[in-house]
């Protein structure tokens, strides 16, 4: 049996040093909070190359006398609690006394302290052992220095992600504690750059503001609550702005951010069914006796025990849901039914300028008929088409005439009267009629020969093409299509197999990198929080193969110029929900990130089933024969059943 010894000093600290410290994030934390604790109401954190070399907190509060220096970076020497009773009542940030001794216990510590603002003290530490302490001058206050984290424990660093991460990681941190105390005005420094300024002057909307962005602290609503228990005080975003993870929830009791699924639950059950599987941006701040409250659960604090949680799981959802109604109560009609504006009419102008668009067909073109070629039984219905479409021509017609009378117009408009709906097909919007002309005619069934007769197909689709069979169209029923084929029995989803075919023609866009883009008349100003913003400055080599032409605006703002054509409904929701799509992924490589937007866009396209005519439904049939994979959605939802003869005698119990 193995002697049972003591462990060393120096080894007891960085195993406990462990518990705390765990990324340069924790350093930034644990300095902030001490600053806090210190009465401070001015704090800048500096960090350089994410912390990995240098974590510099400078704070105006106390200060620390020269004779207790030594008593700060010892192992559970606290000034916030006195003795057991203390520990059940606990008003503080910091109380274990193991912040300053478990950094000092795996990097290089220096502190600059005053408690007078004439006098100070500098004093300086490397692996839990103190290396010398002098007189200095400083302004009241602590400045406490750590460089070469981990120097002593190199087997820790492995487990560190990459700079950047490392960095959004402090930034997430500076950021909760921001949005927990207002009145405190706090800097953050990456490499001289500053990241996030605050105020300090108690507006926790004006923090949001600089943590969000403008936009989303304009669309934030204040709640209030309070019981006998809990005060409670915060911002939630509006139903209409939401994110698509949690990370924008921010809960805070008696100043300290936590992490409680029970009490994020109750603010989501606030918005009912109106968030749609997403998630709102907020910040709760929640007063409550120390007494109620336990923090010395987890040597990080952000896990707490909570008495009469229930009661303030109800006090959280009843503040939201009043919130959202005051704001519907207070929204004017007209929010109700919105009008299109003067910008979408610029914008509609812009596009049909001659120099942008050309919107008519070429007097010249036409197609011979004996380059159409017919299939037969189709007479009948080409002929029905051609009397529709000459119908709805005259129809056309005679609204332009009666509109040129009213506006008393000497010559037929050019292009497309703006102010009029156009039924006919003489006018589509194309970047360059010429071009696709000659491409379309190349295709079936325009194109003569033998390659038209005998398109190309690789051998994955003569594959596909063996799993799903020709089908004959039965009938529609709701959302479905009724095929057969050798006497199986198919059941389609309408809404599935819609999806398959967009996923597969974004998916084939995105990866030719050939996105037909809509030039924007005016730029579109997206703001974000520091976070994401470092996140999607790396991303815009990405975000320009996904046909979205960004750029780097500055003050965690990026400017759009265009968007990709296969982008339907408003283009601001549906670019901010691509966004928030790939800040939440966590797909590394740029493929998968291709096909995860792909597999959205196209979910959104296709979000609900239509009336399709016979040819229509016949012509999905013959498209999904050449899909990626005709049986499911990008999803994964099923898209396609057969049922075979046995299996309906099965259903219908023959042969018993």
């Amino acid at each position: 049996m193995a002697k049972i010894h003591e462990l060393s000093e120096n080894l007891t600290n960085q195993i406990a040093a462990g518990e705390v410290i765990e990324r340069p994030a924790s350093v930034v934390k644990e300095l902030v909070e001490n600053a806090i604790d210190a009465q401070a109401s001015r704090i800048r954190v500096e960090v350089q190359h994410s912390g990995l070399k240098q974590i510099s907190v400078q704070d105006n509060g106390s200060g620390i006398a020269p004779d207790q220096v030594d008593l700060a970076f010892m192992r559970h020497a606290t000034s916030k609690i006195q003795d057991e009773h203390d520990l059940f009542n606990i008003a503080t940030l910091g109380f274990r006394g193991e912040a300053l001794a478990s950094i000092a216990a795996v990097a290089h510590v220096e502190i600059l302290t005053s408690t007078d603002g004439q006098t100070a003290t500098r004093a300086a530490f490397a692996g839990g052992v103190k290396k010398f302490q002098e007189d200095a001058g400083s302004a009241r206050g602590t400045k406490i220095t750590v460089g070469d984290i981990f120097y002593n424990t190199p087997a820790r660093l492995k487990y560190l992600k990459s700079p950047k991460t490392e960095l959004l990681k402090i930034v997430d941190i500076v950021n909760r504690i921001a949005l927990g105390h207002p009145e405190i005005s706090l800097t953050l420094a990456s490499d001289g750059k500053v990241l996030l300024r605050t105020p300090g002057n108690g507006n926790l909307k004006q923090d949001v503001a600089n943590i969000y962005g403008r936009k989303v602290a304009e669309k934030m609503l204040t709640v209030e609550n309070e019981d006998p228990d809990f005060t409670l005080y915060g911002l939630v975003s509006e139903a209409n702005l939401t994110r698509s993870s949690r990370n924008f929830i921010s809960i805070l009791l008696n100043g300290r951010y936590i992490k409680n699924y029970q009490l994020s639950s109750a603010l989501l059950d606030g918005y009912g069914n109106k968030l749609g599987g997403k998630y709102p941006i907020a910040v709760l701040a929640i007063e409550a006796d120390p007494l109620l409250v336990d923090v010395n659960v987890h040597p990080t604090k952000e896990e707490v025990r909570l008495s009469k949680e229930k009661e303030l799981s109800r006090l959280i959802t009843s503040a939201v849901t009043e919130a959202l109604m005051d704001e519907d109560e207070a929204s004017p009609l007209f929010q109700l039914t919105p009008f299109k504006d003067k910008t979408q009419l610029d914008q509609l102008e812009f596009n049909l300028k001659p120099n942008v668009v050309d919107t008519r067909r070429p007097d010249d073109f036409q197609l011979e008929v004996s380059q159409v070629a017919e299939p037969e039984g189709k007479t009948d219905i080409t002929n029905k088409k051609e009397t529709e479409t000459k119908e709805t021509k005259e129809t056309a017609e005679k609204k332009e005439n009666k509109q040129e009378e009213k506006e008393e117009k000497t010559s037929a408009p050019e292009y497309v009267d703006l102010n009029q709906v156009r039924e006919d097909d003489q006018y589509v919007l194309t970047k360059s009629w010429d071009q696709h002309v000659k491409e379309q005619t190349a295709l079936r069934p325009f194109a003569g020969g033998e390659e038209a007769a005998s398109p190309v197909t690789s051998k994955a689709d003569q594959l596909l093409r063996q799993h799903l069979p020709a089908l004959r169209l039965l009938g529609q029923m709701g959302g479905y299509l009724l095929a057969e084929h050798g006497g199986d029995l198919y059941l389609l989803d309408q809404v599935a197999a819609r999806r398959r075919l967009e996923y597969d023609q974004i998916l084939a866009s995105l990866e030719k990198d050939e996105n037909y883009q809509q030039d924007l008349l005016e730029p579109l100003v997206f703001d974000f929080s520091v976070y994401d913003y470092q996140k999607l400055k790396d991303q815009l080599p990405l975000l320009r193969q996904l046909g979205l032409e960004m750029e780097d605006f500055g003050q965690n703002t990026l400017l759009m110029h265009s968007y990709p054509t296969w982008l339907k409904g408003e283009v601001t929701v549906q670019v901010r929900e691509l966004l928030d799509q790939l800040l939440s992924s966590r797909e590394n490589d740029g493929k998968s990130l291709l096909k995860l937007v792909a597999a959205k866009a196209a979910e959104s396209n296709v979000s609900r089933r239509v009336n399709l005519t016979g040819a229509e439904a016949a012509d999905l049939l013959l498209r999904l024969q050449t899909a990626s994979d005709p049986y499911r959605d990008a999803s994964g939802q099923v898209a396609v059943v057969r049922l075979s003869q046995n299996d309906l005698s099965k259903l219908f119990k023959k042969g018993k």
